[in-house]
């Protein structure tokens, strides 16, 4: 099972951990919302628990839920630049659907 990140979203966790001025990674989670059932959280992490896993690559910490882990199993975090918008991507093989508004998915 595996959580991945591509250079381009690794620089810009980094980017914001400096500006932050703390933290040792990003948490990536799913919260149930949106018409489709679920949508993606992401929030700074100070400390791993005990309930987490942790995925490292290019130097960046990704923090996990082990709960959350069935519906993040494989995904891909990217960060994207499309036209003036820029915003983190997630590549995820378990989505079977999304909403309408992109704001939510279903597994």
């Amino acid at each position: 099972m595996a959580i991945t990140l591509t250079k381009n979203a690794a620089n810009q966790i980094n980017r914001q951990l400096l500006k932050r001025g703390s933290g040792i990674g990003l948490k990536l989670g799913v919260k149930e919302s949106g018409c489709s059932g679920f949508a993606y959280v992401l929030d700074y992490a100070d400390k791993v628990a005990t309930d987490e896993s942790v995925f490292e690559q290019f130097d960046v910490k990704i923090i996990v839920k082990q709960t959350d882990l069935k519906f993040l199993e494989g995904i891909e975090l990217d960060y994207r630049r499309e036209g003036i918008n820029k915003a983190f991507q997630f590549n995820n093989p378990n989505v079977t659907a999304t909403c309408g508004c992109g704001e939510s998915f279903a597994v």
